[in-house]
């Protein structure tokens, strides 16, 4: 009876914060590079005396699906897609380097290539500032050219290359702001083979479909659960009535 009770109770509430992975996938189905979240169950046994019977149902998070999404064009400049796999290194708040797959940049007040989320765009020497009044061009490795505005026509400047890498995925861990890093804590090696489109953004790799099925299936395995407390409450009344007639 308490391996039914304690595998249903916990099995309940790690379901429903699978359904929570689920849902946040599902609401980021159309943010540019996100990559979806994955995770699953296991069992864990309690661990104490009297208590070798016991089992804990535990949801983990086991990585993220790092399949590359759908790349469109968009004709903007600023925007860059990564072909096959690899991240842009991007600086985090607290100065440390972080990596993304979203694409759609912006130029800063401060004339910092940055993402759209604020984080500064690396390259091989740091942030990568752009001069004032220019045009700027993103190569397929990652080169920045500007042509600027006013003064001699075709005057082209390279400014920075953005720092393009290519860790595996047990090399890397998703943090809380969407952003990846190095499990290690070091900063992770340029890759060369790291190939951008120009003008193109990818989305997600969120399956929409599967999403929604996904949704489905949790919600019934969390009915059968509450189900199964039912059952034991019931049997556990039935067993007490029994008692009390002796």
């Amino acid at each position: 009876m308490d391996r039914l009770i304690y595998t249903a109770m916990t099995g309940a509430k790690h379901l429903l914060d699978q359904q929570a992975v689920v849902a946040h996938n599902l609401a980021n189905a159309n943010t540019t590079g996100f990559r979806a979240e994955l995770s699953a169950f296991r069992a864990v046994p309690v661990v104490g005396e009297g208590l070798s019977t016991r089992a804990f149902v535990v949801d983990s998070t086991v990585g993220a699906d790092l399949t590359p999404g759908a790349v469109q064009q968009t004709g903007r400049p600023l925007d860059i897609a990564i072909q096959g796999a690899g991240f842009i290194a991007v600086q985090t708040a607290d100065g440390g380097e972080a990596y993304t797959r979203a694409g759609d940049l912006q130029v800063s007040v401060n004339g910092q290539l940055e993402t759209r989320s604020g984080n500064a765009v690396l390259g091989d020497g740091g942030p990568i500032a752009i001069p004032p009044d220019s045009t700027l061009t993103i190569a397929a490795d990652g080169t920045i050219s500007t042509v600027p505005a006013f003064g001699v026509p075709n005057a082209v400047a390279v400014v920075g290359r953005i720092k393009l890498v290519n860790p595996s995925a047990s090399e890397i861990l998703r943090g809380g702001d969407g952003l990846f890093r190095m499990k290690s804590g070091n900063p992770g090696e340029p890759d060369a083979s790291v190939v951008l489109a120009s003008g193109s953004l990818e989305g997600s790799n969120v399956n929409v479909v599967d999403a929604m099925v996904s949704l489905i299936e949790n919600a019934r395995q969390f009915d059968m659960q509450m189900k199964m407390l039912q059952n034991a409450e019931a049997n556990a009344a039935q067993a007490m009535t029994v008692l009390a007639a002796r």
